[in-house]
This record gives structure tokens, C-alpha cells and sequence, in this order.
């Protein structure tokens, strides 16, 4: 069969290594598969299948340096997840069958308990068979951080593959932004990731969870998956019938050949082991050194970050080989011989919705050099007026009646914390900014007193945007940044005790206040996840500030998902949550659809930000985090050119969210069986992302913060009278 483009050459700058122990693996899944009733008979597999996709090999080569039983152990774990997505498309995609499906996926988790010793139900199936198996074998060895983790990645595996169901169902083909989101979990990465832990070295709990650890994964399963969609292009789509696939998807979008839809993707993944590279040498050495982590725990993470990197290039070197893809005509030399690709640009999401709207055309990769000039940016270059296009906006902004009444009040509340006074705001930024007005937008059926809250978290949360740029990036202070981050991690306590320090700023008086009436009423648990908002907000400044000091244009896959953390966007989404009460079950927060209409709404209001504050930004500013810059970057494209991408960007967010509510909500209230209270209680949050959008854009277009008068009148301001001293370590009753 003819091939449906040539595989390009990819970036791989390290060598895959073969585990010695690669036929006793081998050896030992074919006798589990047939114990597990997956082989002859199972209707799936017979022993040929399984032989000729060779997952011994897969893991031999991912997996370098394990023993043999743990090589062993890691492979049947492969067979069994292969033997799943087989078994799902044969059972009910081709079918398709979406409430057996369901019902098969509702089970499965039942399988993972987290005590060992618990009982679990007998299987009916090679599926359930194996699960019950592999975890009993699994989880003796793991802590019990990593069982939770791994239980999670195992079901985000599986229940995503509703989403896929529903998409083959519906015959739609995901946008670019919605497959990079969806594919990390319905691609299994970062349950790949859990097993390099296993054969590695378990990740410390305290920086599980942190920022570059995160990126890692990320970027990782990114890479991991883009490079599976070129190899199973044809088996899926042309074979199979399926439409999550990244090659497909960029085809579908940029209406290009196959070829270069390949070649695109091909670039998305350099830029991603790219970004790998930079976390592993920059962001990790520094988290250690924060966290002050003993010479065991940083071997950990080193073994685990090496086992990532074995796994990219062994990963790779399966799929050169495997039966099951498409691999004729790839480079045969070894991998650190092989080219680099012709793109090696930090191509993304962004990337993905490239200029091709405009021209007719898919991105054109800038060269081998582009990883290096996302460090060359020249700061406050003019650039003029922001240029403001048609923005795709399918609701009405409502306003609160409360509003004239609110600017007075949010004036008296910012002159009682101090903000006023530190020489980064004043009252005449205070009035252009009318954050009121925001408040007013998102949320036009507040109480006055509701108003003044939100009102005065914008404020916070605005003037904290402003100042630590302006005070911390203008000395180049990463470290008092750092310390007024955990400062005011601590302005939130999460039991009932006060506060346990002495306000030292603006920034502190004010969380300490906004805290306590926000929280009052709220149980630790509910108070849990709302700091963990604000410290995501505050520990994303620190994030730009590490790229301002370095000069580094961020990749654009890493700025979109922290431009959800820069905009306060956990926060926002906390707020509204808690105005919807125990309605909605919490595990339908976590579910693919209201993560992806939650993301493409905060994307909205991100982008919309970036649209309007480019001018000042860019020009008075010197500032390198919005989005038009960083496609600039990418691209080497003109200002208007990166504006129509992102502008793309933005209506196909929009258009998402549109379809989720239309034909995603639905069948996810169908299968939680949500009863009508619920329904209407998610209906009320739809509604007010809905205000979210529109109130965010209508402020956006009417105050003067972004406009070229002001910004004119106002250059100077931009940098401090005086420059605020940095905040003391002083805690009641300690310093330290």
C-alpha cells in the first residue's frame, strides 16, 4: 500500500539504548497475554498480532537500564493498554456504541483501589483481567502519591476515549487547540510517565506537583504523541476510520496536503523536545535548589528526567521497526547520526493555527536557528496603536446596576490597603483602569457587596500583574520575587488561625482582607483549592519574571496553558464554582468536556488581553508574554500576520465553546444521569463563563488602560516614582 506522505526526518539528539533483558520480556508478556485471555479466542489478538507489534521491543528500548522482572512488568503493562485501545475500537467505536462503551469504562477503575488489601470485582473480561492483575503486581513497590497519580492518568486514559467515541459518533474533527488538550490524556503519556517513575525512581512528593515537573511530563507526552500520529497516520485514518489524529487534524484545518500537514507536525514536535530541554537544564536544577532537596531526592528527579528522555528515543526507534505502523522509507542510521528536522522552531497550539487562514498556506517553519531567537527579542519597540479585529462574540453584555456605586468604594479600599501609595499605581490608573466596570460585566446579578468583591480581587490581582515586572524585573530580584510569593501564600490560611505575619504592602494588606471575607463560612476543604488558585496566579509572575531576566520569548505551547495562570484564571474559575454550591457534583469539574469549555472560555480572555494591551506591552512596557509577540517570534512573521493567527485563535476557542455546550453537555448530562437541580446548576456556570467572555471583552473596548491617548500621556508612568523596598521575612513572634 502506497504511503500517504514521507515520514520526515525528526529530531532526536540522543541515542536509544536496548535493555539486555529484551527477550525474557518478550518471553513473559506472550505467556501473560495468553493467561489474561487476550490471545487466541479473545477475538482481538492471536499471538501473530501480538508478536509482530513486538511491545517487548517497545519497552526494551523505553525502558534501558531496569531489571529484568521490572522490564517484565512494564511490558505487560503495554500489552494490557495496546489489548485496550484494540479492544475499545472493535467493541464499540466501529460500532458505535457509546453506552456499553460507558458502562465498560465505568467499571475498569474499580480495579485500582488504592489499599491493596481492598477487595475488587471479579473481571468478565481480558480487560478487567489484566488491570487486576498488573495492579495488584504494580502498587506493593509505589507510595501511596504515586498510586493516586497513576490511578488518575490510568482513568484520564480511559474515560477520554469517550471524547474519541463521541467525535467518530458526531463525524467531527477536533480544532488544533482541543486535540493538543485532549490528546496528553487519551494518548496515555503521562500514564507513560508513571511507569518511567516504576522503572526509574519514584518522583518526591514535594515537587510532584510543581511547575517544571509538570512541564517535563508535558512536554514529554506531547512529543510523545505528535510522533505516534505521523507513524499511525494510515493505520487510523485511512485504516480505521479515526479522527484523532494530529496529521488529520492539521489537513482538516489549514485545508493542506497530507505532506505538509505531516511536516507541521513534525516541527510541533521538535519545539516540544525543545522545550523539554529547557526545563530539564534551567527549571529543575532551580526547583531543587528552592526546595532544598536532599541529594537522594535530587537523584530521583534526575533518573526520572533521564528516563523520559530514554524514553522519547526509544519510543522512537519502536516505531522505525514495529509492524504496527507506517515505517518504510525511515532514515535506517543510528539516532545520533540522524538530521536534525527542518523546523526546529517552538511551534504549539499557537503554531497549529498558523497564518494558513490568511495565505492560503501552512506555516513555514523558520529554520534550526529558531530555537535561539526566542532569546533575541529588543524590548519597547514602537509598534503603534493596537490593532483590533472583528471579534467573534455570540453574547450580550449585561451590566450590574450596583457599578457607579462600586468605583467610589473600590477607590477608598485601595487608598486603605496601601496600593496607592507604593508608586506603581495612583489614582489616575486606578480611574483608566474602571475595574468596576469588569466586575460589573462578569457578573451583572451581584450584590453590591458581591461586586465589591470581585471589584477588589481584579484590583489585587491587576496591581499584583503590574508590580512585580516593574519592581522585581527592574532590579533583576528573583529572589525577594520568591520570598513575596510565600509571603503571600501565607496571608491565606486555610484553617481557622490568623494570618501569620504582619503586612508589610499594598499586596498584603489586601489578600489578608480579600481572605478573610471570601473564605468566612468555608470549610479548610473549600478553602484548599482557592489558595491553590492564588498561588498558581502569584508563582506565574515568578515564571515571567525568569523569562524577563533571561530575555526568553517563552514556547508557545508553554505560554498559552501559563497565560491561564498569569490571568488569574483558576481563580476566576474557583469564584464561580463556589457561587454554584453542592449542586454539581465535583467530579463533573473534572470531567474532558467542562475542562475544555472552562479552558477555551479562560483562552478567550487571555487572547482577548493580549489583542488590546499589545501596544502597551510591547512598546512601553518592554514586556515579551502576549501571544502576538510570541507567534511573531515563532513565525518571523509582521505584526498583522501574527495578529490574524491569534485572532483565528480566538474564534475557534469561541467555536468550542459553542460546540460544547450544543452537543457535549448533553451527553454528559445523560451519563452522570445529573438530576434537574444539576442540570440547572451547570446550565447557571455555562452562563456565567458566557458573562465571563462578553463582560471581559466589553471592558476591554471601553476603558482607557489599553488606549493610545492614555498610554501616551501616561509613558512615564509606567515605571515607579520610587521603587518599593523589597518585603522583610518578618513573621509574628519569629524572622527567618
Amino acid at each position: 500500500m502506497k504511503q500517504p506522505f514521507e515520514l520526515p526526518h525528526f529530531y532526536m539528539p540522543h541515542p536509544a539504548r536496548l535493555n539486555p533483558h529484551l527477550e525474557e520480556a518478550r518471553a513473559h508478556s506472550t505467556r501473560w497475554a495468553r493467561d489474561m485471555g487476550m490471545l487466541e479466542g479473545s477475538g482481538i489478538w492471536e499471538q501473530a498480532d501480538l508478536e509482530a507489534h513486538d511491545y517487548g521491543l517497545l519497552c526494551a528500548y523505553t525502558h534501558p537500564d531496569c531489571d529484568g522482572p521490572a522490564l517484565s512488568l512494564i511490558t505487560d503493562w503495554y500489552v494490557w493498554v495496546f489489548f485496550f485501545d484494540d479492544h475499545f475500537l472493535d467493541m464499540f467505536k466501529r460500532t458505535p456504541d457509546r453506552a456499553a462503551g460507558k458502562a465498560h469504562l465505568d467499571r475498569l477503575p474499580l480495579f485500582m483501589p488504592l489499599d491493596p488489601a481492598a477487595p475488587v470485582p471479579e473481571p468478565r473480561n481480558p480487560v478487567e483481567a489484566g488491570l487486576k492483575d498488573l495492579w495488584a503486581r504494580t502498587v506493593p513497590a509505589m507510595s501511596q502519591d504515586w498510586r493516586r497519580r497513576f490511578a488518575v492518568a490510568t482513568e484520564h486514559l480511559l474515560n477520554e476515549s469517550m471524547w474519541e467515541l463521541s467525535n467518530i459518533d458526531e463525524g467531527r474533527i477536533a480544532n488544533p487547540v482541543e486535540y493538543i488538550e485532549m490528546r496528553r490524556k487519551v494518548g496515555g503519556a503521562p500514564w507513560s510517565a508513571g511507569l518511567v517513575e516504576y522503572a526509574t525512581a519514584e518522583v518526591p512528593v514535594s515537587v510532584a506537583g510543581s511547575r517544571p515537573l509538570r512541564v517535563l511530563m508535558e512536554t514529554f507526552s506531547d512529543a510523545v504523541h505528535l510522533r505516534n500520529d505521523l507513524f499511525s497516520y494510515q493505520r487510523e485514518v485511512e485504516d480505521e476510520g479515526e479522527n484523532s489524529n494530529g496529521v488529520l487534524v492539521l489537513e482538516t484545518f489549514f485545508g493542506c496536503t497530507t505532506q505538509e500537514a505531516a511536516d507541521t507536525v513534525n516541527d510541533i514536535l521538535t519545539s516540544r523536545l525543545h522545550q523539554f530541554e529547557h526545563t530539564a537544564f534551567t527549571e529543575v536544577p532551580a526547583l531543587a535548589l528552592e526546595k532544598g532537596l536532599p541529594p537522594g531526592e535530587v537523584a530521583a528527579v534526575t533518573a526520572y528526567t533521564k528516563g523520559l528522555q530514554d524514553w522519547q528515543s526509544g519510543g522512537h526507534e519502536w516505531h522505525l521497526r514495529s509492524s504496527r505502523y507506517m515505517n518504510r522509507g525511515a532514515v535506517p542510521v543510528a539516532p545520533w547520526q540522524r538530521p536534525t528536522g527542518p523546523g526546529t522552531a517552538a511551534a504549539d497550539v499557537v503554531a497549529l493555527l498558523a497564518s494558513a487562514p490568511a495565505t492560503g498556506a501552512p506555516p513555514t517553519p523558520f529554520g534550526q536557528w529558531g530555537r535561539w531567537r526566542a532569546y533575541t527579542h529588543v524590548p519597547f519597540r514602537k509598534v503603534g496603536p493596537s490593532l483590533l479585529p472583528d471579534f467573534h462574540m455570540p453574547y450580550q453584555v449585561e451590566l450590574s446596576p450596583h457599578l457607579a456605586a462600586a468605583r467610589p468604594r473600590l477607590t477608598a479600599w485601595m487608598h486603605g490597603t496601601g496600593m496607592l501609595a507604593e508608586g506603581v499605581w495612583d489614582e489616575d490608573k486606578l480611574d483608566a483602569y474602571d475595574l468596576p466596570l469588569c466586575s460589573a460585566g462578569l457578573d451583572p446579578d451581584a450584590t453590591p457587596e458581591a461586586l465589591d468583591l470581585s471589584a477588589q480581587w481584579l484590583a489585587w490581582g491587576t496591581y499584583g500583574d503590574d508590580y512585580y515586572p516593574l519592581v522585581f524585573g527592574r532590579r533583576h530580584d528573583l529572589a525577594a520575587a520568591r520570598l513575596t510569593t510565600a509571603r503571600l501564600s501565607a496571608c491565606m490560611p486555610v484553617e481557622d488561625e490568623p494570618a501569620p505575619l504582619v503586612p508589610v504592602n499594598g499586596m498584603e494588606r489586601g489578600l489578608i482582607d480579600l481572605w478573610a471575607r471570601t473564605t468566612a463560612g468555608l470549610t479548610p476543604d473549600e478553602r484548599r483549592p482557592l489558595r491553590a488558585a492564588v498561588d498558581q496566579m502569584t508563582e506565574s509572575w515568578v515564571w515571567e519574571l525568569s523569562n524577563q531576566l533571561q530575555n526568553r520569548v517563552p514556547d508557545p505551547v508553554d505560554y498559552l496553558e501559563m497565560r491561564r495562570a498569569t490571568f488569574g484564571s483558576d481563580l476566576t474559575l474557583s469564584m464561580c464554582r463556589m457561587g454554584r454550591g453542592p449542586a454539581i457534583p465535583p467530579e463533573i469539574y473534572r470531567t474532558g468536556p467542562v475542562r475544555a469549555l472552562e479552558n477555551a472560555a479562560i483562552d478567550y480572555g487571555c487572547l482577548t488581553n493580549d489583542v488590546f494591551s499589545y501596544q502597551k506591552e510591547i512598546e512601553y512596557e518592554g514586556e515579551m508574554h502576549n501571544a502576538i509577540l510570541v507567534v511573531q517570534n515563532f513565525f518571523g512573521c509582521d505584526y498583522p500576520t501574527a495578529l490574524g493567527i491569534v485572532h483565528d485563535l480566538m474564534t475557534q476557542r469561541m467555536r468550542q465553546f459553542e460546540h460544547i455546550v450544543a452537543h457535549e453537555l448533553p451527553v454528559l448530562y445523560d451519563d452522570f444521569q445529573l438530576s434537574a437541580e444539576a442540570r440547572a446548576a451547570l446550565g447557571g456556570y455555562v452562563a456565567d463563563l458566557q458573562n465571563w467572555m462578553a463582560g471581559v471583552l466589553h471592558w476591554h473596548r471601553e476603558v482607557d488602560r489599553y488606549k493610545p491617548a492614555y498610554l501616551a500621556r501616561r509613558a512615564h508612568g509606567f515605571l515607579p516614582d520610587r521603587v518599593p523596598a523589597a518585603p522583610v521575612p518578618h513573621l509574628t513572634g519569629q524572622t527567618g
